[in-house]
């Protein structure tokens, strides 16, 4: 007997359905995008011969935003006390959980996150409307649980 082909050996994959995001302390419901990424600066150094001696490590480097129904911002002013702004907001983590069909789940955190700007952005013939807030964070946290 033929020894059955797997086509995909990792199973159902994750997507856009399997997150959970939880900012200031409750879960986000009217999320339609969420980015993060960190950078470290690495280098070869040169010294005598062809072929680099060693490798440099310097800065490192976190980014993030997040894109919010109108909504969702709108509550998120409401919670504020007059006259504050998103970008008043004291420093919070963002917990992201990646959750597997098997319910294993992974989690990563954005840290100390705060808000750098606000508006909004609507076009005629838009049925939603979104903005994206980008954060400045200290860093960022793979796999934590």
């Amino acid at each position: 007997m033929a020894t059955p082909t797997v086509v995909n050996k990792f199973g159902t994959m994750q997507g856009w359905n399997s997150i959970t995001v939880n900012m200031l302390g409750r879960d986000v419901e009217g999320i339609t995008q969420l980015k993060y990424t960190d950078t470290v600066t690495k280098e070869n150094v040169k010294g005598g011969g062809l072929y680099p001696v060693g490798r440099s490590v310097t800065d490192y480097e976190a980014e993030a935003s997040i894109t919010l129904y109108k909504e969702e911002a709108d509550a998120l002013r409401a919670s504020l006390p007059k006259g504050k702004r998103i970008q008043d907001i004291a420093s919070f983590d963002i917990t992201v959980d990646y959750a597997k069909p098997d319910g294993v789940i992974t989690r990563d955190r954005i840290r100390n996150c705060e808000f750098t700007n606000d508006g909004v952005e609507v076009s005629q013939g838009d049925g939603t409307i979104a903005t994206e807030y980008t954060l400045i964070v200290s860093h960022i946290e793979y796999n934590v649980i």
